[in-house]
Parts: structure tokens; sequence; C-alpha cells
């Protein structure tokens, strides 16, 4: 058997998040059972934000009430605060996730703080969740370039994920928001993160704008990163690159990975039905 290599599965939030017409808590249900059946060890269900902000994810809870949970599946959910993170425990969210960028541009556009408020804010989630032994992940955006501030200086990824591993986080995802991300800046980046949180506590999470996620892949893959998020049919994008491609698809990622003979415990033909019906969820193209 080939190495392991763990795929986060994160289409039902980070991939539908985005999705402009209004996608029904039956269907988010169904794709999320869809995806228990290919064999993940966790799935993002949603998050538990603003519905003002994010109206997609307003009905989060209805879908963790009514999701089948497999045994071996962590669910988890996006949390901003700490009613967020209130909401995702009623839910029973197996895991949380808290999220800060690299960029002070982007920070301040997207949760309108700054990266130091916006890492104050979780100071209390991580010790309430603490207390109750919920796991919580870390997700970095912006980690090579930031639409505000351009090219992100690695160091700061690196003191950024760092102060989240300090707090509790047990692993930090590495996101390329904008899709900019080339197999040199990424490989600067992680190895100026590696230095101060463990390559076994990385994921990377790469956007296809530009094509070169896989490429991107197999740099984190190099420097020691065994986990990676996936979203399903490529679902998601960044409303800051109109028309960009959404995250890495999960079925061409798991190909991928055991084309290079790692083992990452998923069911292709599962996920490629997965894929089916995930990219059926999206608005058809306008015509003309």
């Amino acid at each position: 058997m080939g190495e392991r290599v763990e795929i986060f599965e994160v289409g039902p939030r980070d991939g539908l998040q985005n999705e402009p017409h209004p996608i029904g808590v039956a269907q988010k249900v169904a794709l999320v059972d869809k995806l228990s059946d290919a064999g993940f060890g966790r799935i993002e269900v949603g998050s538990f934000v603003s519905p003002k902000w994010v109206p997609q994810m307003g009905e989060s809870d209805k879908v963790f009430a009514t999701i089948a949970r497999a045994p071996a599946t962590r669910y988890a959910a996006l949390v901003p605060n700490m009613m967020g993170y209130g909401m995702a425990v009623t839910a029973r969210a197996d895991e949380i996730a808290v999220f800060a960028s690299a960029s002070e541009g982007f920070s301040k556009a997207n949760v309108n703080a700054t990266i130091a408020e916006s890492l104050d804010r979780f100071r209390p989630i991580l010790e309430e969740a603490r207390h109750i032994d919920l796991p919580v992940r870390g997700y970095v955006s912006c980690v090579t370039d930031c639409p505000y501030d351009g090219a992100v200086d690695p160091a700061n990824v690196a003191r950024v994920a760092d102060q989240l591993f300090a707090m509790g986080c047990y692993e930090i995802s590495l996101g390329d928001t904008l899709g900019q991300g080339t197999a040199d800046s990424v490989s600067r980046m992680v190895l100026a993160v590696r230095d101060h949180v463990p390559a076994g506590r990385l994921a990377g999470h790469f956007h296809d704008t530009n094509g070169q996620a896989l490429d991107n892949v197999d740099c984190a893959l190099a420097l020691g990163v065994r986990v990676f998020d996936g979203a399903i049919g490529g679902l998601g994008g960044c409303p800051f690159v109109p028309g960009a491609a959404g995250n890495v698809a999960t079925e061409a990622l798991n190909a991928h990975l055991v084309r290079l003979g790692f083992e990452t415990g998923l069911d292709q033909t599962a996920l490629d039905n997965a894929a089916t019906f995930a990219q059926s969820l999206r608005a058809p193209a306008p015509v003309g």
C-alpha cells in the first residue's frame, strides 16, 4: 500500500456558499450523503455565519440535523464568532473551523477587521472548544496573493499560521484564495510556514483559477504536506476574480493522488457520481 494522503471535502460549504441561486436543504443533504458514501474522514457541511452576508449557508442547522452521519466521518462547520460557535455546538458539529487572512487588505474587506482583531475574536472560541474537546481547524486565506495587496510575504502567512496553531488549532489549512499561486510561490510559502507549524499539521487548499492547482499540490506534497482540501465537482471560486474556476475538484485530486501512488481511502466511482450531482446544483450558464 502507498503512503496515506487525506482529502478534506469542503464542497458543501466552500463550494456552495458562492452559488447565486438558492439551493434547498434537501439538495445539500443529498450532496453530503453522497460524499459520506465515498469514504471521507472529514466533510465540511456548512457555516454558521450571518445569512445576511452568506445567504446560501442560512440553513446549515437544518442540514446538520438531516444528514445521515457515517460513523467514521467527522462533519465540520465554519464559525466566525462566539454566536456561530454556539450554533455549531447545538447542531452537533463534530469539529469547527475558524478563518483568518495573511493579508490586511483581504481581512478588512472580508471580515471588517485587521488580522490581529480577527485573531482576537477566535481566542474565546478556542478556549470554549477546548473545554468540550471539540477539534478546531484554522484556515489562512490569501497565502500567496491578495486582490488588494498583491503578492503576500510568506513570513506573514507563517505568522498567522503560527498564532492559530498556538491558540490550539489542530490543523492549519493554507488557502490560495485567488488561485494565483505558482510552484515557486507555493513552495516558498510552505517552507516559511513549516518553520513554525509541523508539515504534518498543515493542509493545502488550492483553487484552480489558472489551472495550477494540481501542480501546487505536488509542490506541497514534496514538502511533506499530506492533507488537501477539495470541492466535489470543482464547486466554488473566488468572488474577487470574476469567472474564476473553483476549488480543485475532489474527483480529479483523488485520481491524481492515486496515480502518484498514494492511498486516499476514497471510492472513485462514488466521487464521480457525487461530482455529477454537485454540478447539477449549479445555476445554468446565461444564454447570449
